[in-house]
């Protein structure tokens, strides 16, 4: 198993890419640790990773709230000892057009998506720095490599996650921290739940595989960078899209 033992925090893992990254992380023989906002989320989640055979812990917090996440940090040290794998898979979208866009709706989707990050990111780092070794995974996006029509907050935050992640490799690489990115392109998550089907035709039509992704798709992505497998992969940005941007 590619991941047996390592102590991973996931966050938002009560559904979509991230349900699907902790029971990949499960299968894979890491230890898990489940995080979100959504309580009864969070105890689905944690039931479900525990049937699959991993040590577990599940915590619900909001990732824009630092003291909940050091907490959080603080509670997986005492009980593993170590952490290992930090996925910052937690995002919000809330959409409008650059004219239409709320400033409650661009602060909202900034503060989860990128201030977010940092929050637990910062929370692990001396952790991982103290270990000599570790990986922080941030989720990008393909909006956050080219933009998006009335994303401008959701762009902006993902276009961040990758200076996060380009800056961060840098800084910690000599002390044997990785650092990467995966940059979905359309996935079929609870998101796209209300969007018509007209519309996700169109989606799949711009994908040269003519389908949408699916989450554990994204999710053996992580598994590969977060194992020893892609020890010599930093600082990088990988999309995994179906080749939708070619």
């Amino acid at each position: 198993m590619r991941l047996n033992n390592k102590v991973s925090i996931i966050t938002g893992a009560a559904q979509g890419i991230g349900l699907a990254t902790a029971l990949k992380f499960a299968a894979e023989g890491a230890i898990v640790v489940v995080c979100d906002r959504q309580p009864a989320g969070v105890d689905a989640a944690l039931s479900a990773v525990q049937a699959a055979g991993a040590q577990a812990l599940g915590f619900a917090l909001d990732v824009t709230d630092r003291v909940a996440v050091d907490a959080m940090v603080a509670a997986t040290l005492q009980r593993f000892g170590r952490v290992d794998v930090l996925v910052n898979n937690a995002g919000i979208t809330k959409d409008a057009r650059l004219q239409k866009m709320t400033i409650e709706q661009f602060d909202a989707v900034i503060d989860v998506n990128l201030r977010g990050v940092f929050h637990c990111a910062q929370a692990v780092v001396d952790i991982m720095v103290e270990q000599g070794a570790g990986v922080i995974l941030n989720a990008s996006s393909v909006v956050g490599i080219y933009g998006n029509f009335g994303q401008t907050n959701y762009a902006a935050s993902k276009f961040g996650v990758i200076g996060f992640t380009k800056t961060w490799g840098r800084e910690l690489g000599p002390k044997g921290v990785r650092v990467n990115a995966v940059a979905p392109g359309f996935v079929e998550t609870p998101i796209l739940a209300t969007v018509p089907e007209k519309v996700l035709q169109h989606m799949r039509d711009q994908v040269p595989l003519h389908r949408l992704g699916k989450p554990e798709e994204i999710a053996n992505v992580y598994a590969f960078l977060a194992s020893d497998e892609a020890s010599y992969i930093n600082s990088a940005v990988i999309e995994v899209s179906g080749g939708m941007t070619v």
